[in-house]
């Protein structure tokens, strides 16, 4: 597989290799020896997710506190989905930075979002399904959101009228969440993954 880091740092596409013969595909979804090179430490997964999605669903933008923070690797199993990346980690040289990927059953691509970073998709068919490979388990105290439509952000979504959860639809703006301290740092979320490394290591 390729793993190519995007211009937001700690974000990343992995685009896999598929055999494909008269029985069908197969190809390796994740490794997490070979994201250990890019990271400097092997993501512990300990939880995953699925979402099932119509079309025109968009879920996020979603974050989690750091510490512990919550690294994601994201890819579609049925269907096919736009893919956003926003930096949330005040401080950083990309902050607000907006990063977008397409995943489809077709490249069978997937994404990695280092802890901090802010995700969210727009489910492009009915029954989009997603899977969530998680390096933390979910903890509704430490879990938040930006509101995907802020136009600070100027993601451009696919849609013209997005289908939000009332939680997204009700989430702060980028500047509000930003003046009320309740975004990561830059500095705190790269001494995490450094600890991380030298725990690992």
């Amino acid at each position: 597989m390729e793993i190519t880091e995007l211009a937001i740092p700690g974000a990343f596409v992995v685009t896999p290799h598929q055999h494909a013969d008269a029985r069908g595909v197969f190809l390796e979804s994740y490794r997490g020896d070979l994201l250990a090179e890019h990271l400097g430490h092997r993501p512990d997964v300990v939880q995953t997710n699925v979402s099932v999605s119509a079309r025109g669903t968009v879920r996020g933008v979603h974050y989690a506190d750091v510490p512990p923070g919550q690294a994601k690797y994201v890819t579609a199993l049925a269907g096919s989905l736009l893919d956003v990346i926003v930096d949330l980690r005040t401080g950083s040289p990309t902050f607000g930075a907006v990063e977008t990927v397409l995943l489809d059953t077709r490249e069978r691509r997937a994404v990695y979002l280092a802890e901090g970073l802010g995700h969210a998709f727009c489910a492009l068919e009915d029954g989009t399904t997603a899977l969530y490979l998680c390096t933390a388990a979910y903890r509704p105290t430490g879990e938040h959101g930006v509101h995907p439509l802020d136009p600070d952000l100027g993601i451009d979504w696919p849609v013209d009228e997005p289908l939000l959860s009332a939680k997204d639809a009700a989430a702060p703006t980028l500047r509000e969440a930003s003046a009320a301290g309740a975004l990561p740092t830059w500095e705190s979320c790269r001494e995490h993954v450094l600890g991380l490394a030298q725990r690992r290591s």
